[in-house]
């Protein structure tokens, strides 16, 4: 089984269209698809179906994936381990993230990026609702949560610090809290669900916030979405730090109960992996984030 076979297998993978993976490669296709159709023999298994009009992925080349990924991770680590390579990073990562947090953190960065490691591809795939780093096969997730989950490894990026806010407009209109127990009766855009949120102070006090509790007419999946509702005045909502810190200077938003924060102990984490090899590429990668992105003031509170 041979590398160059496992790089045409994973590029096929990714596009879906054996000819243009081969292509990639300095293949003809008639090339490309024998060198797949041996290794497919070698390992006893059809890993692409293949019709006149489609490629895709078969079950068992979904398993497969994976393994063929980290073989060439291995080799390209090993490789590197020996001086066999002088270049920058190259190759496609593949990356998870919120949308939220890439749209206003990460893709400003891009240029950057690019001018630096221009043999670096970025797959980006975004989302604000939860995902499987593992199942997912990512190279490397941005991921906001306490880091429990024993098959992943990973590097703080920053704190996540969580706060009430809300429109001045609002404020004016329907008072603002001066207490976590005059939170009952304003209107709420919950995040995700209705389930009641805990807050702390800084001498480690806790209030309960329960959206039931409150008049909560908005409940949403999209961070930008919670943030945009807000600055319209819709009603109090909990953001984090990073997604609100410019509106909050620009005077779009106002800190509510300032002396408060949703206790849930929340740190932006890169994480991958816990079987992955931990790629050049992917090293440099999440060094430029933490070194563009890590320990700002603003996201502490």
């Amino acid at each position: 089984m041979d590398t160059d076979s496992l790089r045409l297998f994973v590029m096929a993978a990714e596009r879906l269209n054996i000819s243009a993976a081969g292509r990639a490669l300095g293949l003809a296709p008639a090339v490309a698809s024998a060198r797949l159709a041996k290794l497919e023999h070698e390992l006893g298994a059809e890993l692409l179906h293949r019709t006149t009009r489609r490629v895709s992925l078969s079950l068992e080349g979904s398993d497969f994936l994976p393994y063929a990924r980290e073989i060439l991770a291995q080799a390209e680590a090993a490789r590197i381990a020996l001086g066999g390579s002088s270049a920058g990073p190259r190759g496609t990562l593949r990356f998870a993230a919120p949308s939220s947090f890439a749209q206003l953190h990460i893709m400003p960065l891009l240029p950057e990026l690019h001018a630096a490691y221009p043999d670096l591809t970025l797959d980006l795939r975004l989302s604000d609702t939860r995902f499987d780093a593992i199942e997912g096969s990512f190279d490397l997730a941005l991921r906001s949560a306490p880091l429990a989950d024993s098959s992943l490894k990973g590097r703080k990026l920053a704190d996540d610090t969580r706060i009430l806010c809300a429109a001045p407009a609002y404020l004016e209109a329907h008072g603002t809290p001066a207490q976590p127990a005059d939170l009952a009766g304003h209107s709420f855009i919950a995040w995700n669900s209705l389930a009641p949120r805990e807050l702390v102070n800084a001498a480690g006090e806790t209030a309960r916030l329960s959206p039931e509790a409150m008049r909560c007419r908005t409940i949403v999946d999209d961070g930008d979405a919670q943030r945009e509702a807000t600055i319209a005045g819709a009603g109090l909502s909990i953001n984090s730090l990073w997604s609100v810190a410019h509106e909050l200077d620009a005077g779009r938003l106002r800190r509510v109960l300032p002396g408060w924060r949703s206790n849930d102990f929340s740190v932006l984490w890169l994480v991958y992996p816990r079987s992955n090899v931990l790629t050049p590429k992917t090293r440099i990668f999440m060094d430029f984030l933490i070194e563009r992105l890590g320990n700002r003031d603003a996201w502490r509170g």
